[in-house]
């Protein structure tokens, strides 16, 4: 059943993203390749009827020049980045790619999920820049 916070932004649909995760990881289990998780996220996503994009593009720009590229693995519903990772834990890099990704396509909210091999697990990861 979702939470029934204030202070969340978008805890329903953060629920059913995680939910699809757990689903897939309870599937598939541990050992496969992210684009497997991916592709398998994107199968259930659909099944659950989200509105999503992968490798979503967003260019880095700097005085109004393009100077690098960020590739979102799931933008949920034009509001929340999902970027699947695998193994045991999230390192550093890994979330500082995703605030990366959030200060450049100026969202709010991205759920970092980590394939690992005895569980999925989940980073909420809140952008207080955009």
């Amino acid at each position: 059943m979702p939470t029934r916070r204030n202070d969340l932004l978008y805890p329903e649909l953060s629920y059913v993203i995680v939910g699809c995760a757990f689903d897939v990881y309870n599937e598939l289990g541990a050992g496969h390749h992210e684009k497997v998780y991916q592709r398998a996220l994107a199968q259930i996503f659909t099944e659950k009827g989200l509105k999503y994009n992968e490798q979503t593009y967003f260019p880095l720009k700097y005085h109004e020049k393009i100077i690098g590229k960020c590739y979102l693995d799931f933008l949920i519903n034009e509001a929340i980045v999902v970027e699947i990772k695998k193994g045991n834990n999230f390192s550093k890099r890994n979330i500082e790619q995703v605030l990366e990704y959030m200060k450049t396509s100026k969202l709010k909210l991205a759920i970092l999920i980590n394939f690992g091999t005895d569980a999925v697990s989940f980073k909420r990861i809140v952008n207080f820049d955009s």
